[in-house]
């Protein structure tokens, strides 16, 4: 039985809410797949190093738009922070508020779903349902989206990072147009896209991250997106 986690341990779940990337993956259809070939493998590596030991060094090449991943401001803008530039306090441990709308009954989701919620300085995350669909030719059609006016009031409001289980924050089908995007990293507000098992996490409660290493000149790169879920003595989730 494997051991308990130092957070399973202290009555608190870690759930991870990032896909897993692995060679030929289809995160946006069009976009190059990621692909991993052997620098070093073991058996060349024993050649070099003592007895016994040996190691594997890989290559992965693939665009930053791969799995769960977040947009900078200079995803959108040449003058805004890039991926080195993101104050680590804006990435990790954020007060979370989840708003839960599986299979929402219009595509764009609305202002009004986040008026009753403390948004300011929190990682709002929009769970649709849309990751079950997640590497199938399903997921590039009909996704969810953030609507115009959810932007301006999440931007009003002082959200620190906004996230989406679904193919984009924006409606890829409108033409080309990219409100949410450009309204949300204008106002230095972290986009993430396709995240998975939102369903597990509560209302409030949960503290999010998603931190992308820090590359200079890049806008958009993979996270290991997860959340603390504080737990009663019942094991129920924290409201």
């Amino acid at each position: 039985m494997p051991a308990e986690t130092p957070a399973a341990s202290a009555g608190r779940r870690v759930v991870d809410l990032s896909h897993r990337i692995r060679a030929g993956l289809v995160t946006y259809p069009g976009l190059p797949e990621p692909t991993i070939t052997p620098h070093l493998t073991r058996e060349d590596s024993r050649a070099r190093y003592a007895p016994g030991t040996e190691f594997a060094m890989d290559v992965i090449h693939m665009i930053g738009n791969t799995g769960t991943y977040l947009d900078s401001p200079y995803h959108r803008y040449a003058g805004g922070p890039d991926l080195a530039g993101l104050e680590l306090a804006s990435l990790v441990d954020l007060r979370a508020e989840v708003v839960h709308m599986p299979d929402p009954p219009e595509r764009g989701v609305p202002a009004e779903v986040f008026l009753d919620r403390d948004v300011r300085g929190a990682a709002v995350l929009i769970h649709t349902g849309w990751d079950r669909h997640f590497g199938t030719p399903e997921y590039a059609h009909g996704a969810p989206f953030l609507a115009t006016d959810a932007v301006e009031y999440l931007v009003a409001e002082g959200a620190a990072l906004v996230g989406i289980d679904s193919l984009n924050i924006d409606d890829t089908e409108s033409g080309g147009e990219r409100p949410a995007h450009s309204g949300l990293l204008a106002a230095g507000i972290h986009v993430v896209e396709h995240l998975t098992r939102l369903e597990e996490l509560p209302a409030s409660g949960a503290r999010f991250t998603a931190a992308p290493p820090a590359v200079e000149g890049f806008g958009t790169f993979p996270v290991r997106a997860f959340a603390i879920v504080d737990e009663d003595a019942d094991g129920a989730r924290s409201a």
